[in-house]
C-alpha cells in the first residue's frame, strides 16, 4: 500500500474529527494563558501594575480583559459561532500581550507571537473556506483569493512557529530533531507533499513534546515548572495548525495544486 493511499485512508477516517481536534490545540495556548490569569489573578495585575504604574484599576482591567478575550475567544472558536470576530480578538489579544509584557524586545517570545497569529490565520481561511461552501454555487473570484493567501501566510508564520521550538546546542539528538524538523516544515511552508509532510511532523512533535515539556514531572513551585508548560502548550498549538493544513490541505497558492496544473 502506498504513502498517498494510506494517507488518503487516515483522511477519510479523520474527517470529521480532525478540523476539531486541529482548533482545540491550536488555541491551547490561549485557553492555557487564560485559565492561568484565572489562577495567578493577584501576580499578573501586580505585575502590570508595578510595570506601566497605571494603578490598582487599569491593572485589574488588563488582567480581566485577557481572561475574558481569551477564554471567550476560545468558546467561541471551538462552538464554530463568530469564528472571525473570535479570531480578531485573540489577534488583539496577542497585540496586547506583546506591549503589556515588553515582548517586542525579545526575539523569542515575539516570533512565538506572531506564530501564534499565524495560526490564527490558518482558523481565518478555515472559517472562510467553510463560509464558501455555504453559498456553492455562486462564481469564485479565481485563484488568487484572500483565503488562498491567508492560507500561504498561516503556512509561512507556521514555519515561524516552528522555529522556536528548534533546540541550539550540540548533542547529537538535537541536531537530528533540527534536521528532520527543518525539513518537514519547509516542505509544508512550500507546499510539496503537504499532507503528509505535515502529518509526519505532527508525529514526530507529538513524541518530543511529551518526552521533552512533561511539566507534570516537575513540582509547580520550580520555575523549571512554568517553562516546561509554556513549551508544552506551544508545540501543542504548532501541532494544531499542523493538523489544520492536514485537514484543509495547502490551499492554491502551493506546489501541490500547481502540480496539478502541469
Amino acid at each position: 500500500m502506498s504513502h498517498s493511499s494510506s494517507l488518503s485512508q487516515f483522511l477519510r477516517v479523520t474527517k470529521q474529527y480532525l478540523p476539531h481536534l486541529a482548533r482545540l490545540c491550536l488555541i491551547s495556548t490561549f485557553l492555557e494563558d487564560g485559565i492561568r490569569m484565572w489562577f495567578q489573578w493577584n501576580e499578573q495585575r501586580d505585575y502590570i501594575e508595578a510595570t506601566w504604574n497605571c494603578g490598582y484599576f487599569l491593572a485589574t482591567c488588563f488582567v480581566l480583559l485577557n481572561l475574558i478575550g481569551q477564554l471567550g475567544g476560545c468558546v467561541l472558536i471551538l462552538s464554530r459561532n463568530f469564528v472571525q470576530y473570535a479570531c480578531f480578538g485573540l489577534f488583539g489579544i496577542i497585540a496586547l500581550q506583546t506591549v503589556a509584557y515588553s515582548i517586542l524586545w525579545d526575539l523569542k517570545f515575539l516570533m512565538r507571537n506572531l506564530a501564534l497569529g499565524g495560526g490564527l490565520l490558518l482558523l481565518l481561511a478555515e472559517s472562510r473556506s467553510e463560509g464558501k461552501s455555504m453559498f456553492a454555487g455562486v462564481p469564485s473570484m479565481g485563484e488568487s483569493s484572500p483565503k488562498q493567501y491567508m492560507q500561504l501566510g498561516g503556512r509561512v508564520l507556521l514555519v515561524l512557529m516552528f522555529m522556536t521550538l528548534l533546540h541550539f546546542d550540540s548533542s547529537f539528538f538535537s541536531i537530528l530533531q533540527n534536521m528532520v524538523g527543518t525539513a518537514l516544515i519547509i516542505l509544508v511552508a512550500i507546499g510539496f507533499k503537504t499532507k503528509l509532510a505535515a502529518l509526519t511532523l505532527v508525529v514526530w512533535l507529538l513524541a518530543i513534546n511529551f518526552y521533552f515539556n512533561a511539566f507534570w514531572t516537575i513540582p509547580a513551585y520550580k520555575p523549571m515548572h512554568d517553562f516546561l508548560k509554556y513549551d508544552f502548550f506551544q508545540t501543542t498549538s504548532v501541532i494544531g495548525g499542523l493538523l489544520l493544513v492536514v485537514a484543509l490541505g495547502p490551499g492554491g497558492v502551493s506546489m501541490d495544486e500547481k502540480k496539478k496544473e502541469w
